[in-house]
Protein backbone atom coordinates (compact mmCIF):
# COMPACT_ATOMS: atom_id res chain seq x y z
CA UNK A 1 0.00 0.00 0.00
CA UNK A 2 3.12 2.40 1.00
CA UNK A 3 4.01 2.64 -3.02
CA UNK A 4 0.07 3.39 -4.12
CA UNK A 5 -0.42 6.01 -1.33
CA UNK A 6 2.88 7.64 -2.38
CA UNK A 7 1.86 8.04 -5.74
CA UNK A 8 -1.29 9.60 -4.43
CA UNK A 9 0.36 12.05 -2.18
CA UNK A 10 2.72 13.16 -4.96
CA UNK A 11 -0.08 14.01 -7.36
CA UNK A 12 -1.67 15.64 -5.02
CA UNK A 13 1.29 17.83 -3.78
CA UNK A 14 1.95 18.50 -7.00
CA UNK A 15 -1.87 19.33 -8.16
CA UNK A 16 -2.68 21.55 -5.22
CA UNK A 17 0.87 23.35 -5.01
CA UNK A 18 2.73 23.43 -7.96
CA UNK A 19 0.25 23.26 -11.12
CA UNK A 20 -2.41 25.67 -9.15
CA UNK A 21 -1.65 29.32 -9.48
CA UNK A 22 -2.80 31.98 -6.76
CA UNK A 23 -4.91 33.66 -9.44
CA UNK A 24 -7.06 30.38 -9.68
CA UNK A 25 -7.11 30.05 -5.68
CA UNK A 26 -8.99 33.64 -6.09
CA UNK A 27 -11.08 32.98 -8.44
CA UNK A 28 -12.36 29.82 -6.92
CA UNK A 29 -13.09 31.73 -4.08
CA UNK A 30 -15.02 34.06 -5.87
CA UNK A 31 -17.05 32.58 -8.18
CA UNK A 32 -17.10 29.23 -5.74
CA UNK A 33 -19.34 26.74 -7.99
CA UNK A 34 -19.25 28.98 -11.21
CA UNK A 35 -16.08 28.80 -11.40
CA UNK A 36 -14.16 26.82 -14.02
CA UNK A 37 -11.17 26.33 -12.34
CA UNK A 38 -12.53 23.85 -9.91
CA UNK A 39 -13.45 21.45 -12.38
CA UNK A 40 -10.08 22.08 -14.59
CA UNK A 41 -8.17 21.89 -11.05
CA UNK A 42 -10.12 18.23 -10.47
CA UNK A 43 -9.15 16.67 -13.49
CA UNK A 44 -5.24 18.28 -13.42
CA UNK A 45 -5.78 16.05 -10.42
CA UNK A 46 -7.01 12.79 -12.19
CA UNK A 47 -4.59 13.77 -15.10
CA UNK A 48 -2.14 13.12 -12.34
CA UNK A 49 -2.93 9.86 -11.14
CA UNK A 50 -3.63 8.47 -14.77
CA UNK A 51 0.29 9.39 -15.41
CA UNK A 52 1.77 8.04 -12.09
CA UNK A 53 -0.23 4.92 -12.77
CA UNK A 54 -0.37 4.37 -16.13
CA UNK A 55 -3.45 1.88 -15.94
CA UNK A 56 -6.59 2.95 -17.89
CA UNK A 57 -8.20 -0.13 -15.84
CA UNK A 58 -8.35 1.66 -12.68
CA UNK A 59 -10.36 4.18 -14.09
CA UNK A 60 -13.03 3.78 -11.74
CA UNK A 61 -10.87 5.00 -8.73
CA UNK A 62 -9.75 7.90 -10.83
CA UNK A 63 -13.04 9.03 -10.98
CA UNK A 64 -13.95 8.88 -7.46
CA UNK A 65 -10.80 10.94 -6.68
CA UNK A 66 -11.48 13.87 -9.11
CA UNK A 67 -15.39 13.60 -8.05
CA UNK A 68 -14.10 13.45 -4.30
CA UNK A 69 -11.10 16.25 -4.82
CA UNK A 70 -14.20 18.47 -6.18
CA UNK A 71 -16.23 17.80 -3.52
CA UNK A 72 -14.28 18.62 -0.90
CA UNK A 73 -12.81 21.86 -2.62
CA UNK A 74 -16.64 22.62 -3.24
CA UNK A 75 -17.23 22.35 0.57
CA UNK A 76 -13.83 24.59 1.28
CA UNK A 77 -14.74 27.68 -0.99
CA UNK A 78 -18.67 27.75 0.40
CA UNK A 79 -17.47 27.17 4.11
CA UNK A 80 -14.60 29.55 4.33
CA UNK A 81 -14.41 33.21 5.31
CA UNK A 82 -11.83 36.08 5.28
CA UNK A 83 -11.42 35.32 8.80
CA UNK A 84 -10.75 31.33 8.90
CA UNK A 85 -8.62 30.67 6.09
CA UNK A 86 -5.96 28.89 8.03
CA UNK A 87 -8.55 26.70 9.73
CA UNK A 88 -10.03 25.79 6.60
CA UNK A 89 -6.76 25.36 4.26
CA UNK A 90 -5.64 22.73 7.12
CA UNK A 91 -9.53 21.12 7.08
CA UNK A 92 -9.00 20.85 3.39
CA UNK A 93 -5.79 19.17 3.15
CA UNK A 94 -7.35 16.78 6.10
CA UNK A 95 -9.51 15.99 4.09
CA UNK A 96 -8.01 15.27 0.86
CA UNK A 97 -5.76 12.96 3.06
CA UNK A 98 -8.15 11.10 4.35
CA UNK A 99 -9.74 9.99 0.87
CA UNK A 100 -6.46 9.31 -0.36
CA UNK A 101 -5.73 7.19 2.30
CA UNK A 102 -9.20 5.62 1.67
CA UNK A 103 -8.75 4.99 -1.51
CA UNK A 104 -5.10 3.86 -1.51
CA UNK A 105 -6.31 0.81 0.69
CA UNK A 106 -8.99 -0.39 -1.26
CA UNK A 107 -6.60 -0.36 -4.44
CA UNK A 108 -3.73 -2.29 -2.25
CA UNK A 109 -3.09 -5.58 -3.71
CA UNK A 110 -3.89 -4.42 -7.78
CA UNK A 111 -0.80 -5.05 -10.12
CA UNK A 112 1.40 -1.89 -11.50
CA UNK A 113 3.74 -0.70 -13.93
CA UNK A 114 6.23 1.68 -15.08
CA UNK A 115 9.31 0.24 -13.15
CA UNK A 116 10.84 3.78 -13.02
CA UNK A 117 8.77 4.86 -10.75
CA UNK A 118 7.53 1.68 -9.13
CA UNK A 119 10.76 1.18 -6.34
CA UNK A 120 8.83 2.57 -3.28
CA UNK A 121 12.23 4.08 -1.44
CA UNK A 122 12.48 6.60 -5.14
CA UNK A 123 9.16 7.21 -4.31
CA UNK A 124 8.88 7.93 -1.13
CA UNK A 125 12.25 10.55 -1.23
CA UNK A 126 10.70 12.34 -4.51
CA UNK A 127 7.39 12.91 -2.36
CA UNK A 128 8.85 13.59 1.18
CA UNK A 129 11.73 16.25 -0.93
CA UNK A 130 8.86 17.96 -2.87
CA UNK A 131 6.51 18.15 0.17
CA UNK A 132 9.53 19.74 1.98
CA UNK A 133 9.81 22.54 -0.63
CA UNK A 134 6.90 24.50 -1.82
CA UNK A 135 4.05 22.96 -0.08
CA UNK A 136 5.62 23.52 3.20
CA UNK A 137 5.93 26.59 2.24
CA UNK A 138 2.02 27.63 1.59
CA UNK A 139 1.11 25.42 4.81
CA UNK A 140 3.81 27.49 6.99
CA UNK A 141 2.36 30.98 5.18
CA UNK A 142 -1.22 29.70 6.02
CA UNK A 143 -0.17 28.80 9.50
CA UNK A 144 1.32 32.16 10.01
CA UNK A 145 -1.41 34.45 8.22
CA UNK A 146 -3.18 35.16 11.68
CA UNK A 147 0.07 36.75 13.22
CA UNK A 148 1.16 38.97 9.98
CA UNK A 149 -0.88 41.55 10.23
CA UNK A 150 1.08 42.24 13.68
CA UNK A 151 4.23 42.32 12.30
CA UNK A 152 5.73 45.75 11.67
CA UNK A 153 7.10 46.29 7.59
CA UNK A 154 8.77 49.63 8.18
CA UNK A 155 12.24 48.04 8.43
CA UNK A 156 14.68 47.95 5.16
CA UNK A 157 12.99 45.55 2.12
CA UNK A 158 14.58 42.10 1.52
CA UNK A 159 14.88 40.11 -1.96
CA UNK A 160 12.04 39.40 -3.82
CA UNK A 161 10.96 35.70 -2.55
CA UNK A 162 14.37 35.51 -0.51
CA UNK A 163 12.30 34.11 2.89
CA UNK A 164 10.57 31.41 1.04
CA UNK A 165 13.71 30.18 -0.74
CA UNK A 166 15.95 30.29 2.42
CA UNK A 167 13.21 28.44 4.11
CA UNK A 168 12.92 25.83 1.33
CA UNK A 169 17.02 25.65 1.30
CA UNK A 170 16.74 24.97 5.30
CA UNK A 171 14.33 22.43 5.37
CA UNK A 172 16.31 20.43 2.52
CA UNK A 173 19.76 20.43 4.50
CA UNK A 174 17.26 19.46 7.70
CA UNK A 175 16.22 16.52 5.51
CA UNK A 176 19.35 15.84 4.54
CA UNK A 177 21.09 15.57 8.09
CA UNK A 178 18.73 13.46 9.57
CA UNK A 179 17.95 10.78 6.52
CA UNK A 180 21.66 10.34 7.13
CA UNK A 181 21.76 9.76 10.36
CA UNK A 182 23.65 13.29 11.35
CA UNK A 183 21.35 15.13 14.08
CA UNK A 184 24.33 16.95 15.06
CA UNK A 185 24.06 18.61 11.52
CA UNK A 186 20.16 20.05 12.75
CA UNK A 187 22.04 21.88 15.50
CA UNK A 188 24.60 23.08 13.34
CA UNK A 189 22.07 24.81 10.94
CA UNK A 190 20.01 26.02 13.51
CA UNK A 191 22.80 27.44 14.98
CA UNK A 192 24.59 29.43 12.09
CA UNK A 193 20.57 30.79 11.24
CA UNK A 194 20.05 31.77 15.11
CA UNK A 195 23.24 33.94 14.29
CA UNK A 196 22.74 35.78 10.77
CA UNK A 197 19.08 36.16 12.65
CA UNK A 198 20.65 37.73 15.29
CA UNK A 199 21.51 41.19 14.10
CA UNK A 200 18.26 41.38 12.16
CA UNK A 201 16.17 41.07 15.59
CA UNK A 202 18.27 42.97 17.70
CA UNK A 203 17.72 45.94 15.43
CA UNK A 204 14.22 45.42 15.28
CA UNK A 205 14.20 45.39 18.67
CA UNK A 206 10.02 43.84 18.14
CA UNK A 207 9.39 40.86 20.76
CA UNK A 208 6.69 40.71 18.10
CA UNK A 209 8.67 40.23 15.63
CA UNK A 210 11.47 37.76 17.16
CA UNK A 211 8.14 35.78 17.94
CA UNK A 212 7.05 35.38 14.81
CA UNK A 213 10.87 34.62 13.10
CA UNK A 214 11.03 31.72 16.00
CA UNK A 215 7.63 30.28 15.18
CA UNK A 216 8.48 30.34 11.74
CA UNK A 217 11.53 28.79 12.17
CA UNK A 218 10.47 25.96 14.14
CA UNK A 219 7.71 24.89 11.98
CA UNK A 220 10.06 25.13 9.16
CA UNK A 221 12.32 22.67 11.13
CA UNK A 222 10.05 20.58 12.32
CA UNK A 223 8.32 20.04 9.12
CA UNK A 224 11.61 18.61 7.94
CA UNK A 225 12.20 16.41 10.45
CA UNK A 226 8.80 14.90 10.63
CA UNK A 227 9.29 14.39 6.90
CA UNK A 228 12.65 12.38 7.03
CA UNK A 229 11.93 10.27 10.20
CA UNK A 230 8.45 9.19 8.42
CA UNK A 231 11.07 8.49 5.04
CA UNK A 232 13.28 6.54 7.66
CA UNK A 233 10.85 4.63 8.71
CA UNK A 234 9.48 3.34 5.86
Amino acid sequence: MTTILAKFVLAHLIGDFLLQPKGWVVHKEQKKAASWVLYVHALIHGALVVILFHDVSLWHYMLIYILSHLAIDMVRVYAQRDNNHTTWFLVDQAMHMGMIVGISWFMSGRPYVWSWIEPTDLLVYVTALYFITQPTSIAIAQLMRPWASSIPHDHAPSLEKAGRYIGMLERLFVFGFIAAGHWQGVGFLLAAKSIFRFGDLRQAGDRQLTEYVLIGTLLSFGAASLAAILVRNV
